[in-house]
């Protein structure tokens, strides 16, 4: 996972799978590299190959820190099987998806 800031956008890219086995360690590093002067996530997803219920939870998080800076959290070219997961769970509607 790499991660990018810029202007005041931090970019996350390189995630391949959003597991309970990696949610956690996603978050924190994310979390970290969130510095107070930024207020957007964009979350490049198009190399994640597997999205289970802690991957979710993972997406939601990072959605409310950065609605908490009144930025916003995009999902950038997700991949079918994430597609479908969040179209499963609806999520879909409740994130901002960029293809």
């Amino acid at each position: 996972m790499q991660t990018n800031a810029s202007n005041e956008t931090l970019k996350v890219t390189g995630v391949t799978e959003l597991t309970a086995l990696s949610a956690r360690e996603v978050k924190e590093n994310i979390t970290a590299a969130f510095s107070p002067e930024l207020v957007n996530l964009d979350f490049d997803a198009s190399q994640m190959e597997f999205l289970d219920s802690s991957g979710l939870g993972t997406l939601i998080s990072l959605q409310k820190l950065a609605a908490l800076r009144n930025g916003s959290f995009r999902l950038i070219s997700p991949t079918p099987s994430s597609i479908q997961i969040l179209e499963l769970t609806r999520l879909h509607r409740v994130f901002q998806i960029v293809s």
